[in-house]
């Protein structure tokens, strides 16, 4: 049953090449009016290039923003962003923060090649401003010629980028005493990290209160599917319970599924962690129970448990909860079952939930026409074929599964500046980076607890797929950009 452990926390996108070109769009602005969160609001919606400029290479960066009428300075502004490395911002665009957004519908059966555009009541302009960044070679952004493409294929390069990106677009639009926060999702987090360490330790900091991690990856190491790794079983079995939950294969027993994952999470770090530690001197009695109780959570059969040694990866409980009905579970959102692709080399490299981002790029080119006046939308790259995950500098480490700063640099940064803050958002059904993970990233922080909070949503990878989830992911933005 065993599948190879595989990097999970990358952009659900379309690899394009990467190479140097002009900025394929010129700059350009349109003024709109909306109702958002109950506000009416007069906004424009605004694209610009940025020359940034990093030691001996240079990038022209195509910026997107939504900014409210007026010249009100003390607005929040939200710099937002995708993962990769590298995409573009289509998904948060385009499925959550834009004026307009992609409408899924609950049926997960429903056709995709349907899915159309409506107004997103849901953006926050009526509390602050967004602007979307699409690194270079990602959207409208490119490299510009003569500076060699891998110059910001790193992590520390890449959020340089960013950083000049904010100050420049602070400076032109009078925004450098504005409250600034950083929304990154996936590997987007680890670039919010790296950001937010850059603004505030330069000698003159610039000015930033808080990021907001969605499907945050800053703890991989603590969850990839490392087979003697006995964290990883433990924090992943929260999202493994949800799955089983969703597809009616535990019994719920007339309970809420938060209170039941709360019985899930105190068990896996009490009993199933004590278990898994003692491995082979683990007495049979116990061992039995221990693959009884996780199948009464994982919907996996007792014996196949026993046979794996109790550890049941995410990825295993993709292929085995369904089997008996021929189907594998999205890697993504779970939700999302499927028939295994036969031309693929095991079941698992098949994921069902990959059947919803055409919808994002139709959802994107709808944004591009009706808010910034783009017809031609060709140009537009949903990501960079970096060349292999292994062809991005992780620092101090080759591989993204070493032991990275992310956790310090975010505890330095609060250490540094009283009134920064975190929000750890996560999908309930996202195998990729999972709830578990998280709450132990956060244990083992240092961060202040008061300034820190967590939230889950029904949902995946993109919660917001799901209206329901959008809507609490919108609350959760407007108490994160308007808390004091």
């Amino acid at each position: 049953m065993k599948t190879s452990a595989r990097i999970c926390l990358f952009a659900l996108s379309l690899c394009l090449p990467f190479a140097a070109y002009a900025a394929p769009v010129p700059d350009a602005a349109r003024e709109h009016t909306g109702t958002f969160g109950g506000t009416d609001v007069r906004y424009t919606s605004r694209i610009e290039t940025y020359r940034v400029r990093d030691g001996e290479g240079a990038a022209d960066v195509v910026v997107m923003s939504h900014v409210a009428a007026g010249d009100d300075a003390t607005r929040p502004v939200l710099f937002a962003f995708n993962g990769g490395p590298i995409s573009a911002s289509l998904y948060l665009h385009a499925g959550a923060l834009g004026p307009l957004r992609v409408a899924f519908p609950d049926d997960l059966d429903a056709d995709p090649a349907g899915f159309g555009t409506v107004p997103n009541t849901y953006a926050i302009l009526d509390v602050a401003d967004i602007v979307l960044f699409d690194p270079a070679g990602t959207g409208f952004s490119r490299i510009v010629e003569g500076t060699p493409p891998a110059h910001f294929h790193s992590v520390d390069a890449d959020a340089r980028q960013l950083v000049a990106m904010i100050e420049a677009w602070s400076q032109r639009h009078g925004r450098l005493d504005s409250p600034k926060y950083l929304l990154g999702e996936s590997y987007g987090t680890l670039r919010a990290a790296a950001a937010a360490h850059q603004m505030q330790m330069r000698d003159t900091p610039l000015r930033i209160d808080g990021v907001f991690l969605l499907g945050q990856a800053l703890n991989i190491i603590e969850y990839a599917q490392r087979e003697q790794n006995i964290i990883s079983y433990v924090v992943s079995l929260p999202t493994v319970a949800a799955t089983a939950w969703h597809h009616g294969r535990v019994d719920r027993d007339g309970r809420e599924l938060e209170a039941w994952l709360d019985e899930v999470r105190l068990w896996a770090r009490t009993e199933y962690l004590t278990a898994l530690f003692q491995g082979q001197f683990l007495p049979a009695a116990e061992r039995l129970e221990i693959a009884r109780q996780l199948q009464a959570y994982t919907g996996v059969d007792a014996q196949v448990l026993l046979r794996e040694e109790l550890k049941l990866t995410k990825d295993e409980h993709r292929v085995e909860l369904l089997r008996d009905e021929g189907l594998v579970l999205g890697v993504y959102d779970t939700r999302y079952a499927g028939a295994p692709d036969p031309a693929r080399t095991s079941p698992g490299a098949t994921d069902p939930s990959g059947i919803t981002l055409p919808a994002f790029r139709r959802g994107m080119d709808a944004l591009l026409r009706a808010q910034f006046g783009v017809q031609d939308t060709s140009d537009y790259r949903g990501s960079a074929d970096i060349g292999g995950i292994n062809a991005w500098t992780w620092g101090r480490n080759t591989t993204p599964f070493g032991d990275w700063p992310y956790m310090v640099w975010i505890r330095e940064v609060m250490d540094a500046n009283p009134d920064f803050r975190v929000v750890m958002g996560h999908g309930h059904h996202d195998t990729a980076t999972t709830t578990g993970a998280s709450e132990y990233a956060v244990a083992h922080s240092g961060w202040p607890l008061d300034r820190v909070r967590s939230v889950h949503y029904i949902g995946g990878h993109m919660p917001y797929t799901i209206e329901s989830s959008l809507a609490q992911f919108a609350d959760d933005l407007r108490s994160f950009v308007a808390a004091p």
